[in-house]
């Protein structure tokens, strides 16, 4: 089966060049914004890769009533609309609710379902009638093949502009485990895959602003395996100083240190766009 080439502004996603999906977690004060996306658009030239920049204007499923969920619609989409503005990068923010999606979606190229809300019909339906690219979150509690599903709901709505994103699967209590065989069932349904590095790593039940609620250490590993598995993009949120972030501070990558991690997932990439027709399956 051939895989759909989706455009998110001016960059098509699911061709042979890897694109990155990149930004702050959630929404914060427009120096930290602008500060990110003019790293951002530094390393997309010197690396000669595509961004797309990501943030939330609102993080509904924070795990206290204490923690900052975001700047709110309005203001939000405002602050990404003067990214791109400045910036020229496509932009991509989450919905979580249907009378969201038209008003997001004005402004918005890319809108994210999230992971916990793939299965949500009204949610799934509203944002396939924007006409914009949607990026559907593969939900922990589902298996890859089942991402059949949410997807269907999308193009029965009238919209086919899809991408799929792995942000790995629950396992025990706090744990998340990223299965790569879960990009190649995937990739089968025929859109572009990404992978979401940085959300991976996060550890359930353990404040993100703790910085045991994210395991760094496995960011390399993690993304070589995903990238030589044959995935379309990457998903690595970034901030200039992550201790100090809003929200995920145990997880984002320092926006500073995004080129060189890059580099080594750019070289892989090609490995794998060169023998990816080759592949050998063992006699049954």
């Amino acid at each position: 089966m051939s895989k759909k080439i989706v455009k998110a502004g001016d960059i098509d996603c699911g061709t042979d060049e890897l694109f990155v999906i990149s930004g702050p977690c959630v929404i914060e004060e427009e120096s930290i914004m602008m500060r990110t996306a003019e790293k951002l658009k530094e390393v997309s030239e010197r690396l000669k890769i595509k961004i797309i920049y990501k943030s939330s204007f609102q993080k509904d499923n924070r795990s206290s009533l204490k923690y900052y969920t975001g700047p709110g619609l309005a203001k939000g989409v405002k602050l990404l609309a003067k990214v791109r503005e400045q910036f020229g990068f496509p932009l991509l923010t989450d919905i979580h609710y249907p009378d969201q999606a038209t008003a997001a979606g004005e402004v918005i190229d890319v809108l994210q379902i999230p992971a916990y809300l793939c299965m949500q019909s009204d949610l799934m339906v509203a944002a396939a009638k924007t006409g914009k690219v949607i990026n559907i979150k593969h939900g922990q509690f589902l298996s890859p093949e089942n991402m059949k599903h949410p997807v269907a709901k999308c193009v029965e709505a009238g919209n086919d502009q899809v991408i799929l994103t792995e942000r790995g699967y629950t396992f025990g209590y706090n744990d998340l485990i990223v299965d790569p065989r879960s990009f190649y069932h995937m990739g089968k349904l025929g859109y572009p895959v990404v992978f979401d590095i940085t959300h991976s790593i996060r550890k359930y039940g353990i404040p993100s602003a703790d910085a045991k609620g994210g395991a760094r250490e496995f960011l390399p590993v993690l993304s070589r395996a995903g990238v030589a598995a044959g995935v379309d993009g990457v998903f690595i949120e970034t901030h200039p100083e992550p201790e100090k972030a809003l929200c995920d501070a145990a997880s984002q990558l320092c926006v500073y240190d995004l080129e060189e991690f890059l580099k080594p997932l750019l070289e892989l990439h090609q490995v794998q766009v060169k023998y990816k027709n080759r592949e050998v399956i063992p006699a049954s």
